[in-house]
């Protein structure tokens, strides 16, 4: 029993788009990733950056974007 081949547009993974949640009156007029703004918010209290900071970040921006 044969299985049919998956044409090319199957093969292919599309990255699954991160969730936008819509803040009025936010800051910037740019979308920003909740990494970023996380990054902003810990630097502005003082606290340094650690080896898995920019990990962290880059994941929380693929998972959520805030926009204006």
């Amino acid at each position: 029993m044969e299985q049919p081949t998956a044409s090319k547009d199957e093969d292919r993974q599309e990255k699954p788009q991160p969730y936008r949640v819509r803040l009025p009156g936010f800051v910037s007029d740019r979308e920003i990733g909740l990494g970023d703004a996380m990054r902003r918010v810990t630097y502005a209290v003082g606290m340094k950056p650690c080896g898995g900071c920019g990990r962290r970040a880059a994941a929380l921006n693929r998972w959520l974007v805030l926009t204006r």
